[in-house]
């Protein structure tokens, strides 16, 4: 039996191509199980904005991370990128 490729990342909803990660919406620290496709800048946005602790508390509402406004601010910039599209992303200041 053969997985299904996933089609659309979770955090912005843009196809998938090539580059996947699985990212926990529950962090494993944190005894989450469940994981969904992102981009790996998308990931990496993810964790750039949430601590461990606040992604366990949001316990996998994309809603929240959405209303954090550097996640739309970034969704609005990604947003007519390619699919497999790699920039670094900023440290938080």
């Amino acid at each position: 039996m053969t997985a299904e490729k996933p089609d659309r990342c979770w955090l912005c909803e843009r196809p998938l191509e090539r580059r996947v990660q699985w990212h926990h919406t529950v962090p494993k620290a944190k005894k989450g199980r469940d994981t969904v496709p992102v981009h790996p800048i998308c990931h990496r946005t993810i964790h750039l904005h949430f601590t461990n602790a606040e992604l366990a508390r949001i316990d996998s509402a994309r809603e929240t991370l959405l209303a954090n406004p550097e996640i739309a601010k970034f969704l609005e910039w990604i947003a007519d990128k390619p699919p497999d599209f790699h920039a670094p992303t900023r440290r938080k200041r």
